[in-house]
C-alpha cells in the first residue's frame, strides 16, 4: 500500500510536467524560484538519496556525484535549466527505477545503512517520508502548472 501511494504521487508529478517546453518547465511564481523542472530534478535526487544513499549506504549516483553539497545545497535544482524536458524526464524515470530495485524484496522494518538527521530510519519510515515529500511538491506542481497553461487536477 505504501509503495502504491508513492507511485501515485510519482505519476502526479509526471502528469504535471508532461508535454511542457523547456521554458515552461522553467516558469516560477515570484517570489519563489521553484519551477516544475527544478521539482523533477529535485525529486530524482531525493529518490537516489533515500533509496540508494541512505537505505543502502551507496555513494551518490553519477548524476549527483560532482556536486559540492556543502557549498551549494540546492545544486540539483539550480542546475535543472541546463537539461531538456526529455533529459529531466529520463533522469527522473531512471531514479525511480533505481529506487524500485533498491527496495525489491526488503521488509518494511529494514533499517537504513545510514542514519538520517532523524536518527535510525526504517524502509517504512522512508516510504512514508517520500509520500509526504511528493504530496507537498505535487501541491506546488499544481500551482505552477495552473499558472503555465491552466491545467488543474491530479
Amino acid at each position: 500500500m505504501l509503495v502504491s501511494f508513492l507511485d501515485y504521487f510519482r505519476s502526479v508529478l509526471v502528469r504535471k510536467t508532461s508535454g511542457l517546453t523547456a521554458s515552461q518547465l522553467d516558469v516560477a511564481l515570484a517570489p519563489s524560484t521553484l519551477t516544475l523542472g527544478r521539482l523533477l530534478r529535485h525529486m530524482a535526487f531525493v529518490e537516489d538519496h533515500w533509496f540508494g544513499f541512505a537505505l543502502h549506504g551507496r555513494e551518490y549516483h553519477d548524476d549527483w556525484a560532482a556536486a559540492d553539497w556543502a557549498a551549494h545545497p540546492d545544486w540539483e535544482m539550480d542546475t535543472a535549466a541546463d537539461f531538456s524536458p526529455t533529459e529531466l524526464a529520463a533522469q527522473f524515470d531512471a531514479a525511480i527505477d533505481r529506487s524500485r530495485s533498491a527496495i525489491d524484496g526488503l521488509d518494511l522494518d529494514w533499517i537504513a545503512a545510514r542514519e538520517s538527521r532523524f536518527g535510525p530510519t526504517s524502509l517504512r519510515w522512508i516510504l512514508i517520508h517520500m509520500i509526504e515529500e511528493y504530496a507537498r511538491h505535487c501541491g506546488h506542481a499544481d500551482l505552477l502548472r495552473e499558472t503555465i497553461d491552466g491545467g488543474v487536477g491530479d
